[in-house]
């Protein structure tokens, strides 16, 4: 059976840390926030400007928020969360967390991801 460890091949994005691998149909990763991240710039052209892909994970350090237009939940270390279609994530720094996500619908939102951290970049 496929594994991946939480330290293994971490790839540096600026402000995440992260770790991924596929199998069967989902995307696990690994990811930790250096700074304080707002995502809703990432989500913007997504139905809602919110992520499009529901994930399952366990907060293991920090602070993690997900925003659903106006209500926001919050998830601290040593809480699980499930995060259906159409929120908006927000990691205070320091955060780390384990997630589960259908993968065809993380690699929709992450090219979104993609083509607006572009377009930031240019500004």
């Amino acid at each position: 059976m496929p594994k991946i460890a939480r330290d293994k091949e971490r790839t540096d994005h600026g402000p995440v840390l992260a770790s991924e691998t596929e199998f069967d149909g989902y995307t696990i990763n690994f990811v930790t926030f250096k700074t304080e991240m707002d995502h809703a710039p990432l989500f913007k052209g997504l139905p809602g400007d919110s992520c499009q892909c529901p994930h399952w994970g366990y907060v293991i350090e920090g602070r993690l928020a997900f925003r659903f237009g106006e209500r926001e939940e919050v998830y601290e270390a040593g809480d699980a969360f499930y995060a259906p279609a159409g929120h908006v994530p927000i990691a205070a720094a320091g955060t780390e967390y384990v997630q589960f996500s259908p993968a065809e619908e993380l690699r929709q939102t992450s090219e979104a991801i993609q083509r607006n951290m572009q377009q930031m970049q240019r500004g």
